[in-house]
């Protein structure tokens, strides 16, 4: 072997350089594809994981704005004086009593967001129906219903004997269901299903009906606890939820269980049927519905694998009674997975061949400039793009000169044109366009729904109606303000700034909201500081955004402490609280935009961003502590003059910290 090596690297320049060329790119290659398909590999696993996570956030938020909606019927109808005055004498079996609150709850149940198995019914105090109604799948309305007991069912009477309202997902015997006719709807034949239990979770299954329930008390006029108002949506047999998640939030499939049965889902067997009736697999039974977790990764569902999230439901009393899940089909990431394999071998095969062919020519040329192109390659490695090789001839060597001039080329513009997308590709920009074009329709909903508000008299039912659209369409508003300040359009107009007075104007322009009721506001200003140059308008929503975060922290008494420092040419200001505090592995994502950790519909995830931007464009830093249970110090360091674009130093004096 010595002997051959030295015989070849002491034979002719060209042999030696062809055969080295060509081993060294096969080795290259070959490593440089093997690095790439396990990294790959490695990324779309982890893709999987956060698709589902995504998808299960989704859904969650749009079974849980079902729930609101039907919790807000039954509180809607207690509130409604129609109802309230009417009750009595429908108790008494008066026609024209009970015709009226039908027609109450026909106002209510005909504007549902979603169609689908509604159920509203006004009960007395021992859980008796005085009137009810049904709204089916098909959009068909029942006549009014007048008998039946729902006294037993558990969420009626923790409603009746708490005297609060209740809202949860609930399983309905069918007993109770049969009363209004719902049992035919609720019924589902339990399915053979490969990998599932020999025995279901719920021996209701399959009979009784899984709901997303709400119960309000009802009073009279002098706060007496008179009955109740229960408004249930049934999941059996009803894909309207479930069909809505997965066409508006894009997600592969959605099920919903009552305990292992599926009664809700788009989910096809193999005859392309939706597999309700089927049953959970064993193995993600034990750990969603026995040990109330949720559940990650693969599972076998129905036919085929899925990479799948299920979440336990839950019931008032805290007990697990369903699960909720979404899925992607493995198939779709494996078949991406192998196809992208295939084209990496394939690619590398080529680049091989290319390598030992590109080899020969090379070693016919290479032996002479030699120096001129090993030194336009260094120059172009160092970043040197406007270097260029001298060709003399029309030889090999030659053409290697013009062809590596003729890249350097290509790479110039192409950095060039990057450079000049990148500059166009701004989200801010995107974020702008999205919100100027919501305001629009925003402004026409919110100008006639107040019309129609300010035209009906006081005591038309349809009022509530319409201030449930001012107030949606109002949230709407403060989100597209919310993508507008986001998007950062706005300059920043310095002007000298009386930090204080604005601090204390931005405490009294929240002091008055329900948070701040037991809270103590502590000012402890350095008054060595004065004027600052700043936008007065940007820091106040600063100021606001925080004091706010502060306030919802806090749960009963408590104090928030603003302090002012004066330190070398710049000013400290610190908003501290006594709040509950923010967990360690939140404190790396607070300023990232959309990231929230507030219930669905409560936030929108660009507050502590929108602060960030505004901090950040007057050149000054944010930095954040906090300890659980004792409460959260912002810190917010601005330079006291104004420094604009022309006057920034090289330093990256506009860095926040987080």
């Amino acid at each position: 072997m010595r002997a051959f090596l030295l015989r070849l690297l002491g034979g002719r320049l060209r042999t030696v350089l062809t055969v080295s060329f060509a081993l060294v790119a096969a080795l290259t290659v070959g490593l440089n594809a093997l690095v790439v398909s396990r990294v790959i590999n490695d990324y779309l696993a982890a893709a999987e994981a956060e698709r589902v996570a995504r998808d299960m956030k989704l859904a969650e938020t749009f079974y849980n704005l079902k729930l609101e909606e039907v919790a807000a019927l039954s509180h809607r109808l207690v509130l409604d004086p129609w109802v309230i005055e009417n009750f009595p004498a429908a108790v008494r079996k008066a026609p024209q009593a009970i015709q009226i609150i039908d027609r109450q709850i026909t106002n209510k149940i005909i504007v549902l967001a979603l169609g689908g198995t509604h159920l509203i019914a006004v009960l007395d105090t021992d859980g008796n129906m005085v009137v009810g109604k049904v709204l089916w799948p098909e959009g068909t309305l029942s006549s009014a219903l007048t008998n039946g007991h729902f006294g037993d069912l558990p969420i009626v009477r923790a409603a009746l004997e708490s005297g609060k309202s209740q809202a949860a997902t609930e399983i309905i015997p069918k007993e109770i269901l049969a009363q209004v006719g719902m049992d035919r709807q609720a019924f589902i034949p339990l399915l053979e299903t490969p990998l599932a239990a020999p025995e279901p979770f719920d021996p209701r299954e399959g009979t009784a009906g899984l709901a997303l329930v709400g119960v309000s008390p009802l009073r009279d006029n002098s706060g007496r606890l008179i009955g109740a108002v229960l408004s249930a949506y049934m999941f059996n047999n009803d894909y309207t939820l479930v069909d809505r998640i997965k066409e508006v939030a894009g997600i592969d499939t959605v099920t919903i269980f009552l305990g292992d049965l599926r009664v809700s889902t788009n989910v096809r067997d193999e005859v392309g049927r939706r597999a309700i009736g089927t049953r959970l697999s064993q193995a993600v039974r034990q750990v969603v519905l026995e040990e109330g977790r949720e559940y990650v990764g693969r599972a076998f569902v129905v036919k085929e694998w899925y990479i799948t999230r299920y979440e336990p439901l839950w019931d008032h009393k805290g007990n697990v009674v369903g699960i909720l899940y979404v899925g992607a089909r493995e198939v779709a990431f494996r078949g991406l997975v192998q196809s992208f394999n295939q084209r990496v071998a394939l690619i590398a095969i080529i680049c091989i061949l290319l390598a030992g062919v590109i080899a020969v020519p090379i070693g016919y040329f290479i032996t002479h400039p030699v120096s001129d192109l090993v030194e336009a390659h260094r120059r172009l490695a160092a970043g040197d793009i406007a270097f260029r090789v001298r060709t003399y001839g029309n030889g090999e060597v030659a053409m290697l000169g013009r062809s590596f001039n003729a890249m350097a080329e290509t790479l110039h513009r192409t950095q060039q044109e990057l450079l000049h997308k990148e500059k166009l590709a701004s989200m801010g920009q995107l974020a702008a366009g999205v919100a100027h074009e919501l305001n629009n329709p925003l402004g026409t909903i919110m100008l006639f729904a107040d019309a129609l508000h300010r035209e009906l008299p006081p005591d038309d039912s349809r009022r509530s109606d319409l201030e449930m659209i001012l107030k949606e369409a109002n949230r709407a508003k403060k989100i597209v303000s919310d993508l507008l300040n986001f998007a950062r359009q706005q300059e920043v107009l310095a002007q000298d700034t009386n930090l204080h007075a604005l601090l204390d104007q931005s405490v009294e322009s929240v002091r008055h909201q329900p948070a701040f009721a037991e809270v103590e506001i502590i000012r402890r200003y350095d008054y060595r500081v004065s004027t600052i140059q700043a936008d007065p308008a940007q820091l106040q929503q600063v100021f606001v955004n925080l004091l706010n975060n502060a306030a919802e922290a806090i749960e009963g008494p408590g104090t928030i402490t603003i302090a002012t420092c004066a330190r070398n040419g710049q000013v400290e200001i610190s908003i501290t609280d006594t709040g509950c505090g923010i967990p360690e592995e939140y404190m790396d994502k607070l300023f990232t935009p959309f990231f929230t950790t507030k219930p669905p519909g409560k936030g929108t995830g660009l507050g502590l961003s929108i602060v960030y931007g505004i901090v950040k464009m007057h050149r000054g830093q944010i930095a954040v502590q906090s300890e659980l249970g004792k409460g959260t110090t912002f810190t917010i360091l601005l330079p006291t003059r104004w420094m604009g674009e022309a006057e920034r130093p090289l330093a990256s004096q506009g860095e926040v910290i987080g």
